[in-house]
C-alpha cells in the first residue's frame, strides 16, 4: 500500500509537558494558599467551566485562548483560598505557564519527522485541544513540518469523533486509506482506524507489544520501509 499522509497526535505523542513548570506552579500556588496544590480531572473541568463564563465555545482564536487562561488561573487561584492580589498572582501564572516551555520534544521527534518530509508524505497534527496548536509547535521549532493544525476547539468535536478526523483528512486532501496515524490513547487510535486509517498506539513504557502498537516515533519509519 501507498501511504500518502502521516497524522500525529501532539501530546505525549510529538511533545511532553515540561514537569520543572508544572513542579514550578505546584510550589507557587501551595506557598500562596497554605495547603498543596492537587489538579484532579473534575477539579480542572470545574475550573474551565468557569472561565468560560458562559462563553460557548470556551475559544476560537489565541486571543479567546489568552483570556480564557488567564481568567482559568485567577479561577484557580480563587478555589485554592487566595484572596490577596489575585489578578496580579493570577498574570505571573500565566506568564510563565501559557505557551512558556510548557511542552519538550521527544528525542526521536525532528528525526522521524525530517524522514517522513524527505520521502514526500503529507503530514498534519489532529489534537484535542485549542488554537494554539500551531502556535506551541512553532515555538518548539516543527511546526514547518506541518501543512495542518486540526483542533477539536475550531472543528467542534474532539476525538475519536469521525468529524475530526474527517476534518483532517480534507486538510490534507487524503483519504484514511491512504493515511497513517499516531496517538498515545488507545480509544484515539481506535477511532482512526475505524474511520479507515492505519492507526498505531505509541506507548513508550512498553506495556502495549500488539503489533498496532509502536515504542517510538522511529518505529512508524520501519514500518513505512516495509511497505515500499
Amino acid at each position: 500500500m501507498h501511504y500518502k499522509a502521516v497524522f500525529f497526535d501532539r501530546d505525549n505523542t510529538l511533545t511532553y509537558f515540561n514537569k520543572e513548570k508544572e513542579k514550578w506552579r505546584d510550589i507557587t500556588v501551595s506557598g500562596w494558599s497554605g495547603h498543596p496544590l492537587s489538579l484532579p480531572y473534575e477539579k480542572m473541568m470545574k475550573l474551565f467551566e468557569l472561565a468560560s463564563e458562559g462563553r460557548t465555545p470556551w475559544y476560537r482564536t489565541l486571543d479567546d485562548e489568552r483570556d480564557f487562561f488567564r481568567r482559568y488561573y485567577k479561577y484557580l487561584l480563587i478555589e485554592e483560598g487566595v484572596t490577596e492580589n489575585t489578578d496580579g498572582k493570577a498574570k505571573l501564572l500565566f506568564n510563565e505557564l501559557w505557551c512558556n516551555n510548557d511542552r519538550l520534544l521527544f528525542p526521536e521527534t525532528v528525526e522521524t519527522l525530517e524522514y517522513f518530509r524527505s520521502h514526500g508524505y503529507k503530514m498534519g497534527v489532529i489534537s484535542d485541544t485549542s488554537p494554539s496548536l500551531e502556535y506551541t509547535l512553532r515555538q518548539l521549532g516543527i511546526a514547518e513540518y506541518f501543512t495542518s493544525f486540526t483542533t477539536s476547539s475550531l472543528v467542534g468535536a474532539g476525538k475519536p469523533s469521525p468529524i475530526i478526523f474527517n476534518a483532517a483528512l480534507k486538510a490534507q486532501n487524503v483519504s484514511a486509506s491512504e493515511s497513517i496515524y499516531v496517538d498515545d490513547y488507545k480509544p484515539e487510535v481506535d477511532g482512526a482506524r475505524e474511520q479507515g486509517f492505519t492507526s498505531f498506539l505509541i506507548d513508550r513504557s512498553g506495556e502495549n507489544t500488539d503489533e498496532w502498537t509502536i515504542h517510538s516515533l522511529k518505529d512508524l519509519i520501519s514500518f513505512a520501509e516495509s511497505q515500499t
